[in-house]
Order: C-alpha cells, then sequence, then structure tokens
C-alpha cells in the first residue's frame, strides 16, 4: 500500500486518519495542503475516484467567496480554480493508488489490502 494523506495540521479527521494508519503499522505519508497541495494529476485521479468535484468541496470551507465561484465556472475552469485553493477541499483526502476517499472513512480504508 502507498497511502498519502492530504490535509492540513489543524484538522481533527485528517490526524484521526494518521493515527488510524499508524496504529495498524500502515506507513502513511502526510502532505499538508497548505504547503504542497495535490497536483493536477493526483487530483484528477482523486476527482475519478470519489466521483467528481461536488464529493470533494468542502461546503463548510471558509473561503465561501471562491466556494461560489467554483459553483458557476464553466466544468474546464472548476479544476484550475481547485489547485489554485485547495482549501476548499474537505479533508482529510486519501489516496492508496487508484483508490481515494474523502474524509475519515476507516470502513473503506480496512479493505484496502
Amino acid at each position: 500500500m502507498n497511502i498519502q494523506i492530504f490535509g492540513t495540521k489543524k484538522c481533527f479527521d485528517t490526524k484521526k486518519a494518521e493515527r488510524y494508519f499508524k496504529e495498524r503499522g500502515i506507513k502513511a505519508q502526510f502532505i499538508d495542503l497548505k504547503e504542497k497541495g495535490m497536483s493536477k494529476g493526483e487530483l484528477a485521479s482523486v476527482l475519478q475516484a470519489v466521483k467528481g468535484l461536488d464529493n470533494l468541496l468542502d461546503p463548510d470551507c471558509k473561503d465561501r467567496d471562491t466556494l461560489a465561484l467554483v459553483n458557476y465556472l464553466a466544468e474546464e475552469d472548476k479544476m484550475e480554480k481547485v489547485l489554485e485553493n485547495q482549501q476548499l477541499l474537505k479533508t482529510p483526502v486519501v489516496r492508496n493508488g487508484k483508490l481515494a476517499t474523502v474524509g475519515y472513512r476507516p470502513d473503506i480504508w480496512k479493505t484496502w489490502s
């Protein structure tokens, strides 16, 4: 398994996800969205795994203006805007190759073996 956890250091669910994998002896790489963020390819892979951008955007994010803007953009422009401002994403985003989840989802992670 090649687990990547995208989130922020202050996110409670991200910390729980890190603990979940650590307790099971599964090595996981933490990527802070405030410092580095996802590449275009990583975001495209996650979007495919979670069945679209609507499942990835956080309706309670702090930047509601940008979130509203994303909702009105043309489909091809939405991904670029999200790449520019990854604070719009629900966290944690956990990737395992082509598989991905959004939020704290141990029920799904335990099936990844």
